[in-house]
């Protein structure tokens, strides 16, 4: 698909200030340092260098990048960095991609409560995973998860849910053998998806047990415990959302689909279609058809489009890519290392995938070739936040 030359920053940049008057006192400092930070990601705003050619006259100016991980200019060598780290973790197994969803009852909930229930929608389908995984009727193994946090559809809208990288297979419970599960199959989506059911919404009980829920607007009744009690009720009797997809074709396979979820954002530039004064048009795809072209065009007003945008953005430090099990930060080394003994598996150079090899730099490298003559290019001068450069002549033509 040919990039698109219009931007989120171009939205933002022509109707930010406006949407900003007219929803004074909705919109939290999160939202705010995003809508900032997109406005004046590569611009002179946030300072830059000027690179030029040793052979030839040619200068380049380079902006500094906001780096924030809502925008969608930042993420392509944000994604390059995290895979670079995660390659040494890859094993020679099959990896399973299961998916935790929210039951729409409780999606204003969440989003009024983002912090408490999307990490609650981490712990819940984490323990899942290991409680099912270790249980002797089925893995009997402890097993270790990627996770990572989406909260939007393809048109937008609020849809948070989990997306689980399991490689296949996990340690016995003494740690001196590794029990790989049946090819194809990793663990039966009916019992995941009951025990997530029972486990998430008893959690959701005790944060409202806690006084660690809020409630606003439509949803101020759900404050009363009887009545939040009601609410949750009919959800005891219906299967939660969990989707497992077919295994992976391999580790580079693994690598490819973590390059397009890890640091994805609720819309990628390459998706906008048109913007005007009152409208944003943008490609999506319908999930609901089920044969035959699904992407279709969606017109938004920019109010809306922006509306959209901003909910997706995520309290101040939480963290939207977890890992658990034997994948846990603090053991990960240790237990990787071994299972690759165990599996008598060394482990070998990875050839990035194409999909994060070909991603948009986040800032071109100042030792990128010269685009006239092909020449090495140098950092000639760097100037500071709202700084004009000077653009000069390079050192070396000035003494000449």
């Amino acid at each position: 698909m040919p990039r698109s030359k219009l931007e989120v920053a171009d939205i933002f940049r022509a109707h930010g200030a406006a949407y900003r008057r007219e929803h004074a006192g909705h919109l939290n400092l999160p939202q705010l340092k995003v809508m900032s930070s997109i406005e004046t990601c590569r611009t002179a705003a946030l300072g830059g260098h000027v690179s030029a050619c040793t052979k030839c006259s040619h200068q380049h100016i380079a902006y500094n990048s906001c780096r924030n991980r809502h925008c969608p200019k930042c993420q392509g060598a944000a994604a390059q960095d995290w895979m670079q780290a995660r390659m040494e973790d890859l094993l020679p197994v099959e990896y399973f991609h299961v998916v935790f969803t929210l039951p729409a009852q409780i999606v204003d909930i969440a989003y009024q409560n983002k912090a408490a229930v999307y990490g609650l929608l981490f712990k819940a389908s984490a323990q899942t995973l290991l409680t099912i995984a270790a249980d002797p009727k089925h893995l009997g193994a402890k097993i270790g998860a990627t996770s990572v946090l989406h909260t939007w559809g393809s048109a937008m809208m609020h849809h948070p849910h989990v997306h689980a990288i399991v490689p296949g297979g996990g340690l016995s419970a003494d740690g001196t053998q590794w029990i790989a599960c049946r090819s194809g199959f990793f663990l039966p989506v009916k019992v995941l998806s009951k025990l997530f059911r029972r486990l998430f919404l008893e959690g959701l009980i005790r944060l409202h047990k806690a006084g660690k829920l809020k409630f606003f607007g439509d949803l101020t009744k759900l404050a009363d415990p009887d009545t939040f009690a009601a609410h949750l009720s009919p959800l005891r009797k219906t299967d939660s959302v969990v989707y497992a997809k077919p295994p992976f074709g391999g580790p580079e396979a693994v690598l490819a689909y973590l390059s397009r979820y890890t640091h994805r954002v609720a819309i990628s530039n390459h998706r906008l279609v048109s913007a005007d004064a009152d409208t944003v048009a943008f490609r999506w795809k319908d999930y609901r058809i089920k044969k035959g072209d699904r992407m279709k065009v969606m017109r938004l007003t920019t109010d809306e489009f922006i509306r959209r945008f901003l909910i997706h953005v995520l309290p101040s430090g939480f963290h939207r890519i977890r890992h658990t099990g034997f994948l846990a930060n603090g053991i990960r080394r240790d237990r990787i290392t071994k299972i690759r003994r165990l599996l008598d598996a060394e482990p070998k150079p990875t050839q990035m995938p194409d999909e994060v090899t070909n991603s948009e730099p986040d800032d071109p490298p100042a030792h990128q070739p010269c685009p006239k003559c092909g020449s090495a290019m140098v950092i000639v001068e760097t100037f500071l936040r709202g700084q004009t450069p000077k653009c000069r002549a390079p050192p070396w033509e000035a003494a000449a």
